[in-house]
């Protein structure tokens, strides 16, 4: 049974740092691309960042330069590491897989996910 489970997020003031663990169970992700979501309350789930097989990473606007992906293949895990936090960072964060580099369709089954809020 595949399974991802998403850790590390918290309550944080404005300009703090989070790192986010996502480990993945029942299937290997050496071929994947590995990818971070998130959804702000009342809105709908958005991309946050991706790293493919060879270490190739990307990111939204909104985190360019606050957000780090890195990703662990032996460990099936993925980390997500935010810093200068901004308010607009609070949402549930989720990690997920895209069979293809760059097809941004995630594919794997939902985690529970992580919350992050942010006050001012």
């Amino acid at each position: 049974q595949v399974q991802l489970v998403e850790s590390g997020g918290g309550s944080v003031r404005a300009g703090g740092s989070l790192s986010l663990s996502c480990t993945v169970s029942g299937t290997d992700i050496n071929l994947d691309t590995m990818v971070w979501y998130r959804q702000p309350p009342g809105k709908g789930r958005e991309l946050v960042a991706s790293v493919t097989t060879g270490g190739v990473t990307k990111y939204e606007d909104s985190v360019q330069g606050r957000a780090f992906i890195s990703r662990n293949n032996p460990k099936k895990s993925v980390l997500l590491q935010m810093s200068n936090l901004k308010p607009d960072d609070t949402a549930v964060y989720y990690c997920n897989a895209w069979r293809a580099a760059y097809s941004r369709v995630p594919y794997l089954p939902w985690g529970q996910g992580t919350q992050v809020t942010v006050s001012s």
